[in-house]
């Protein structure tokens, strides 16, 4: 090796602190007796639990301290270990691995020892690096004496206050290595032992970076004491891998040679099922909220003739118990009016009335609508979901067009009204759920059931208590009762004149059939006050008559009659605008136009618009 690079490595040995007080001479000496070594990537030098004999500072690359997977620290060019193996002969307490190519000068305890024996400038220079360590320990211990009341005094009132705080603390220095914590960061670490340890390794990569980036670019640069909140929710895994979530701050103190960092950080986890709960009410709020809206805005059931004075009286006998009712009647009766009706007067009034159409959900969402949901249940379950059974929990929940549910959903609801217990899809937790039933249909379910199309079981079940809902034809002066209420109603809606319904305009309203019965009534007189001219309305020119609902041939024309190519088309549209209305606009499926005019749906779809017909709004 050349002079120069020789007198390099002495002076480099010059800057070891357990050398600085050796001569030049000495230095040679002890260069003399030392030799390099080259490490790769990842190679050990130093496994922990070794006897140490040699002492090593890195001429050039770098290594990790470290135990198994943890990291103490890095040490890089210019840095040694294990002098202390030079004098004694403990157990290495780490392991040190080289973290690229790195080359180290080795001195071992012969040569080191046999310097201390035959070289007395180089025993001397050892023993004053000693005496100065004893002796600034001794200054140390002095000071910390002579103030030994006021730091326990100031101990005790800190370690009350940390110890005792329910957020977890921890404090770290610029390197991020841990230097305090109290029992609860411990318990959140999952772990007694985190001192020295780096602190962002207790986090997910998003946090530890989060953190990061705060101490290295904005805490930093701050010269003064500052206290930031954390912008984002942070996540700790323990050494247990246990996994929260936590909010905090994060605070800077110290000097300017030496700067510390407290962090703050506080368990979120119960707030967020807090939340989730307030979430689950809003949502039944918001519910509520639309139901009273709709509430609100109908006519309550006015009731002057004696069939429907029958159903009032059922509704009082009825509401105060918690039968199950089943309330039949064609489509459009009112019979969603008669279970609020039940629910307002129940003892149930106080908690929320769930409404749910069993015929308007598809098949394959009424299971999770109904009973909720976990996520991953289905394809598209992104996230949990609660059923309308466990909104409606100490309340009602209405089950309108009962007669459509599927049957393989049926036992379901069985089990709910014997044993008040469900399962949500995707889950194999039972939920118990205190809720009564109101049931509506439009159907026979008796012989529903005797077709196969119902449960048998499930009917008996659901009909503990029936209420009928008479049709609006049947119902004498209410037809005129009603509808002059509704035209008070829209006429204060769309700022109208109101209208007084006369003896004739009474006459006409009674002789209708009304086969969409109050529900027709309502769209009717809405369209009515619509079109009213000067608080006048043409009731002949708005109440269907035959004349505009059907078309009858003349019987002396119909099989002479040749029609024109318009004509059939003509005749051709009227015929699907019929069953368009007989089907309430319902095109396929069960029931729809398809079906009652004996064509694909497909085929129907593409005559409707290839003939221009329209649903009117």
């Amino acid at each position: 090796m050349s002079k120069t690079a020789s007198k390099n490595l002495i002076d480099f040995l010059s800057e070891i602190p357990f050398f600085s007080e050796l001569s030049k001479e000495s230095l040679k000496l002890l260069y003399a007796n030392s030799s390099e070594e080259t490490f790769i990537k990842s190679e050990t030098i130093i496994e922990k639990g070794d006897i140490g004999d040699s002492m090593y500072a890195i001429l050039d690359g770098a290594v990790m301290v470290h135990e198994k997977g943890h990291i103490y620290d890095t040490l890089k060019t210019g840095d040694c270990f294990g002098e202390y193996a030079l004098i004694d002969k403990e157990t290495r307490s780490a392991s040190i691995t080289a973290l690229e190519k790195t080359t180290v000068l080795k001195l071992d305890r012969p040569h080191f020892l046999e310097l201390m024996t035959t070289d007395s400038g180089f025993a001397q220079g050892v023993l004053a690096v000693l005496i100065k360590r004893h002796r600034e320990l001794d200054l140390i211990q002095a000071n910390l004496a002579a103030s030994k009341k006021e730091i326990e005094i100031a101990n005790s009132k800190m370690s009350g206050l940390i110890n005792g705080a329910m957020d977890a603390i921890i404090m770290f220095n610029s390197d991020f290595r841990i230097i305090l914590t109290n029992p609860s960061a411990n318990k959140l670490f999952e772990n007694d032992d985190v001192s020295q340890r780096n602190v962002l390794f207790f986090f997910d990569e998003d946090s530890a970076d989060l953190i990061e980036s705060l101490v290295k670019s904005g805490l930093k640069d701050e010269k003064k004491s500052i206290n930031k909140y954390l912008p984002n929710v942070v996540k700790v895994i323990g050494s247990n891998n246990g996994e929260t979530l936590n909010e905090g701050t994060l605070s800077k103190y110290g000097s300017d040679e030496e700067t510390f960092y407290t962090l703050i950080l506080r368990n979120i986890e119960e707030r967020l099922i807090a939340e989730d709960k307030i979430k689950l009410l809003t949502k039944q709020t918001k519910y509520l909220e639309e139901e009273i809206k709709e509430l609100t805005s109908s006519y309550g059931i006015i009731a002057e003739h004696k069939t429907m004075k029958k159903v009032l009286n059922l509704i009082q006998q009825v509401a105060k118990t918690d039968a199950t009712v089943l309330i039949h009647g064609e489509t459009g009766t009112g019979k969603e009016l008669v279970a609020r009706a039940i629910h307002q007067e129940s003892n149930r009034n106080d908690k929320p009335l769930i409404r749910i159409n069993c015929g308007a959900i598809p098949a394959n969402l009424i299971e999770s609508e109904l009973f909720g949901h976990e996520k991953g249940a289905f394809t598209g379950a992104t996230a949990s979901r609660k059923g309308r059974f466990l909104l409606a929990d100490k309340g009602t929940i209405f089950l309108d067009e009962i007669g459509e549910m599927p049957l393989e959903l049926q036992p379901k609801l069985l089990r709910i009204i014997q044993e008040g217990e469900f399962d949500p899809v995707g889950s194999s937790e039972t939920i118990k759920v205190d809720v009564r039933i109101i049931a509506a249909t439009h159907r026979n379910l008796l012989e529903f059931s005797k077709e196969g199309k119902f449960r048998e079981d499930l009917y008996y079940r659901l009909n503990v208590f029936p209420i009928g809902v008479p049709a609006l034809r049947d119902r004498g002066n209410d037809i005129c009762l009603i509808a002059q209420e509704m035209v008070k109603h829209f006429s204060k809606k769309l700022n109208k004149p109101i209208v007084e319904l006369s003896g004739d305009d009474k006459n006409l309203l009674s002789s209708y059939k009304w086969p969409g019965n109050v529900r027709e009534l309502q769209n009717l007189i809405e369209r009515a006050v619509i079109v009213s001219q000067n608080g006048k309305i043409n009731w002949q020119a708005i109440i269907p008559n035959d004349s505009n609902i059907e078309i009858v041939p003349d019987k002396n024309t119909s099989e002479t009659k040749i029609l024109t190519s318009k004509e059939l088309i003509e005749l051709e549209k009227e015929n699907i605008l019929k069953a368009l209305k007989q089907t309430k606009w319902r095109i396929s499926g069960k029931y729809g136009a398809a079906e009652l005019l004996q064509l694909p749906s497909t085929t129907l779809a593409s005559r409707i618009k290839a003939l221009g017909i329209e649903r009117p709004i």
